[in-house]
């Protein structure tokens, strides 16, 4: 029998064509059609069968029509060490081609299970995937490993980055789920480095909910991923590889959270460079940023992991949202980023609360919960090892200064920063385009800094340049 811890849930049902009709005329629903077309359109992406199932199973195995591999269910006790592999199995690319030597191209691919340690200092399962790049490594020393923070996927368990790697795009009646990162993680396969993806606390392991832009648990759960890619049956690194960090968006907060959280959680990792791309370093900033955006679901989804992970909060929640509102949250909980876009795009915090106030001016005047939020600052340590921080100066959903203040925070702590702006055009107010155009334009010089890094070359500081930076 499978081990569930109950959780959050969206109804069982198949939405009716009253429902599906009523949320294509919903206000925004055209433009979040609009936004999903453009990031399919961007990374490439081509259809993958969704995971499904003949046999009759529990709801509970199942989220929103894809079934969850039983490989996913974390055991009753988990390994004492951070970092420790739980299980592993092979895992197939969905994007792969076969290699002139017999070897798949970009690389083999494992499913992995590991310990880490969460925020509340308790032991945790999370999941991911190692992938052994068929490439040689032709820079310095032994072949190095990345260890890749997914952008923002969802809450739900079929969302997760590993998935992602079976499945690059899972589209059923229910659920919609793009493998937007796997361009770049290919690329760095590419590149000749081996990557270790991290599918985050409670995004692909069924025990509890995604703990979304949680800063210690993804932190946390990036650096126990290299741990983990070291013990992986196969695997070519050695234990002098150099470790480098990357990641957009959610990804680039979870790995700036772990380049600070590194010399204090895990010194044996060796942090030899550091891509952080439009960072979400200031959770407040972040809410009004991304609340009426394309991206509002996200609010959803952070409330739902900070009363996860801290119930007091749940109260202050409840006693401060409305109808509308505790449904919004019981929905988004188990949605991926694309249904998440066409139901709850450009909705309006202010609909979900009994005051008529957005979430942040409930949560600004609630001492308590503005102490949660305080709390996932980063920029209050000093990041371990050189660290290359990426921002679109029109980005309006992560907004652009939060993310220069982080910068600026790190410099003034003596961090080595290689900060750098995209200048780009406006390209449309919240509908993703701001945010989204720099994860792609700025990625090629993104893996080229990282894999000099790699090689051991040395980066020089341009903090000094930060007065007049935009």
């Amino acid at each position: 029998m499978r081990r569930i811890i109950p959780r959050l849930r969206a109804p069982a049902h198949s939405p009716s064509p009253e429902d599906s009709a009523a949320a294509r005329r919903r206000p925004g629903g055209t433009r979040a059609s609009a936004v999903i077309a453009a990031v399919a359109a961007c990374v490439g992406l081509t259809a993958a069968p969704a995971p499904a199932s003949a046999a009759v199973v529990s709801p509970d195995e199942v989220s929103r029509g894809v079934t969850i591999p039983a490989f996913y269910d974390p055991p009753a006790t988990l390994p004492s060490a951070n970092g420790a592999l739980v299980r592993t199995e092979p895992l197939p690319l969905g994007l792969s081609l076969p290699g002139l030597d017999g070897r798949p191209l970009p690389g083999t691919a494992t499913r992995l299970m590991y310990k880490s340690t969460d925020s509340n200092g308790q032991p945790v399962a999370v999941t991911g995937a190692y992938i052994e790049p068929s490439a040689a490594w032709h820079g310095g020393g032994s072949r190095p490993l990345v260890a890749f923070a997914s952008g923002t996927m969802g809450q739900g368990d079929q969302c997760s980055a590993s998935m992602a790697l079976q499945y690059p795009l899972t589209l059923t009646g229910q659920t919609l789920s793009i493998g937007y990162d796997d361009l770049a993680i290919y690329r760095l396969l590419s590149a000749g480095a081996a990557v270790v993806v991290t599918d985050y606390v409670g995004l692909g392991a069924t025990d509890r909910l995604h703990t979304y832009v949680n800063r210690v648990d993804q932190g946390h759960a990036l650096l126990d991923a290299a741990r983990a890619a070291h013990a992986v049956p196969g695997a070519s690194i050695a234990g002098d590889s150099r470790v480098g960090l990357y990641g957009y968006s959610q990804g680039g907060g979870a790995g700036a959270a772990a380049a600070e959280l590194q010399p204090s959680y895990a010194p044996d990792v060796k942090v030899a460079g550091t891509y952080a791309g439009a960072p979400p370093a200031d959770l407040t900033s972040v809410m009004k940023g991304i609340d009426g955006s394309a991206l509002a679901g996200a609010l959803g989804w952070s409330i739902n992991g900070f009363t996860q992970s801290d119930p007091a909060l749940k109260a202050i929640l409840d006693a401060n949202t409305n109808a509308a509102g505790k449904a919004a949250l019981q929905d988004l909980s188990t949605m991926c980023i694309g249904e998440a876009i066409l139901t709850y795009g450009f909705a309006t915090s202010t609909t979900w609360t009994s005051s008529g106030e957005s979430l942040a001016a409930v949560i600004a005047a609630n001492p308590a919960a503005q102490a949660t939020l305080d709390a996932q600052r980063i920029g209050t340590l000093k990041p371990a090892g050189p660290v290359r921080l990426a921002t679109g100066t029109e980005d309006d959903i992560v907004p652009h200064a939060q993310a220069r203040q982080l910068a600026v925070d790190w410099c003034r702590k003596g961090g080595n920063v290689t900060y750098r702006p995209i200048v780009l055009p406006n390209l449309g107010d919240k509908i993703l385009t701001n945010h989204l155009t720099p994860l792609l334009t700025d990625q090629a010089d993104a893996i080229s800094w990282l894999t000099d890094r790699l090689s051991g070359k040395a980066a020089i500081s341009n903090c000094w340049t930060m007065p007049v930076q935009p």
